[in-house]
């Protein structure tokens, strides 16, 4: 296995651009002065070095006060619990909802840092790059073209990436990955079960998601509690494979049935979706796992799809031979949207115009072709670059390479297949991910976006705790 993943151009291409963005970032006279590196000669920088001291002086201020006594065995000192009650209620709950529990988890965070004086920060290397775009995207928000418009979400986003930091911190070992990935198979399943329903109860479909001139077929795409079904097959490119893992990671036989008859009704409810980049990102996703666990499934997937194309319901065959296609209507509508988007990069490419979708309808306008209306550029990459410029799409990329360079040196370093199949999941789920965020603005909903950052999170748990490094020897195994 380790022979085919450092013979594997693509792997040896993000593993580079990875290493050669790290080196960059080390080099630079910011890393130096705030992270520590080469330019300082020390480790932590002023930003490290401040971090600590205040950690210390608000320590010895709780001891003084005795907070530290009086919050001892607090409900808001359990921080694991509201980090995954978060991540569980996360596709489910209204926006606001789910921010008010993030914010009481990352308090509680804090809060178990103040009351311990000697705790240690859960340090991952991915924690630069999350932090460097959640500062890039607070600093577009507020230089916005239309900050009243921007303000709410730009402050979302940002909020949403740094909780990545928060799981990390909570994912210390083995176990808590496995409680985390078992609570979100959980949501999983109710999230999916909702859309099977709507689809047997013939709930009506917004006209806008139904093409009823090239698919007269299609009567109803469901939703389930995301509002829109490609933003649900957008979750379910992040849920399905870590739904999968758990299955696999479950110790009683009970847990695993359980996991695998969730699996199949997100499966399900993906199809109900009828969104084409789903499918596209799943297979994508099931095929970079396959291939990472052993390398004759390339064989095999060649015929399975061959064979899955002869037995597919010819509405799905219908569907899927409409990808890329000029004639059909949505391909069009995202192909004139991409293209005054890219005419606006000529004049915004370096620090964009502002965040969210006030400051592109401001701007849009201008650059549309045919006079096509719309709300966002319907691609993530182009929208965060339209939106930040070329420090947000450099520090998103970054996020993406680093992360799938800490899964690839977990996979490269695994003593046997187990140590392989949480890490390549991961892997298989930011693969799927990137694909469909090609074809719409994945970041659009906030609790999509949210658990996009959780499993940026749990990359950095898993390469932490199972990669090799330091800390992974026997919490590993736990």
């Amino acid at each position: 296995m380790r022979k085919i993943l450092e013979g594997s151009l693509i792997f040896r291409a993000l593993s580079a651009a990875a290493a050669w963005l790290d080196r960059q970032w080390s080099r630079s006279f910011i890393s130096g002065l705030f992270v520590g590196g080469p330019l300082r000669g020390r480790d932590g920088g002023i930003l490290g070095g401040l971090t600590r001291r205040v950690h210390l002086l608000l320590a010895r201020l709780f001891a003084a006060l005795r907070l530290d006594r009086l919050l001892d065995g607090s409900v808001f000192r359990r921080q694991y619990f509201w980090m995954a009650l978060t991540v569980t209620a996360a596709p489910v709950l209204p926006t606001m909802a789910v921010l008010a529990l993030a914010v009481i988890a990352t308090g509680s965070v804090i809060l178990n840092y103040c009351c311990d004086g000697e705790r240690q920060n859960a340090a991952t290397p991915l924690a630069k790059w999350i932090g460097a775009f959640a500062a890039v995207y607070l600093g577009s928000t507020l230089f916005s073209v239309d900050l009243r418009g921007s303000l709410l979400g730009g402050l979302l986003t940002s909020f949403f990436a740094l909780f990545a930091l928060v799981v990390a911190d909570n994912c210390r070992t083995r176990e808590d990955i496995r409680r985390l990935m078992a609570w979100m198979t959980a949501s999983g399943a109710a999230v999916a079960l909702i859309g099977i329903a709507q689809a047997a109860l013939g709930l009506e479909s917004t006209g806008a998601w139904v093409d009823s001139g090239d698919f007269s077929n299609i009567t109803l795409r469901v939703w389930s509690t995301l509002d829109n079904p490609n933003v649900l097959s957008e979750y379910f490119m992040l849920a399905i494979p870590v739904s999968a893992c758990a299955a696999y990671e479950a110790r009683t036989l009970n847990g695993r049935l359980a996991a695998g008859l969730a699996v199949a009704a997100e499966l399900v409810c993906l199809v109900l979706t009828w969104s084409r980049g789903g499918w596209l990102g799943l297979i994508l996703a099931a095929a970079v796992f396959l291939v990472i666990m052993d390398k004759r499934f390339i064989v095999l997937g060649v015929l399975g799809l061959a064979a899955l194309a002869a037995v597919m319901p010819q509405s799905l065959v219908a569907r899927f031979s409409s990808i890329g296609s000029r004639a059909d209507s949505s391909t069009n509508y995202r192909v004139y949207i991409w293209l005054g988007s890219l005419d606006m990069l000529r004049d915004y490419w370096l620090t964009g115009f502002g965040t969210g979708v006030a400051a592109f309808q401001h701007i849009y306008p201008r650059y549309a072709y045919n006079a096509v209306v719309a709300p966002h550029a319907h691609n993530l990459f182009l929208q965060i670059f339209c939106e930040c410029g070329a420090g947000g799409i450099l520090t998103l990329l970054a996020v993406f390479l680093g992360a799938v360079r800490e899964l690839g040196r977990t996979i490269k370093n695994a003593a046997a297949r187990r140590g392989r199949v949480l890490p390549a999941a991961l892997t298989a789920s930011l693969a799927g991910f990137a694909l469909q965020s090609m074809t719409d603005h994945s970041f659009y909903n906030y609790r999509v976006t949210l658990m996009f950052w959780v499993t940026v999170g749990l990359c950095a748990a898993v390469g932490r705790v199972l990669g090799g490094g330091p800390e992974s020897g026997k919490e590993a195994e736990r």
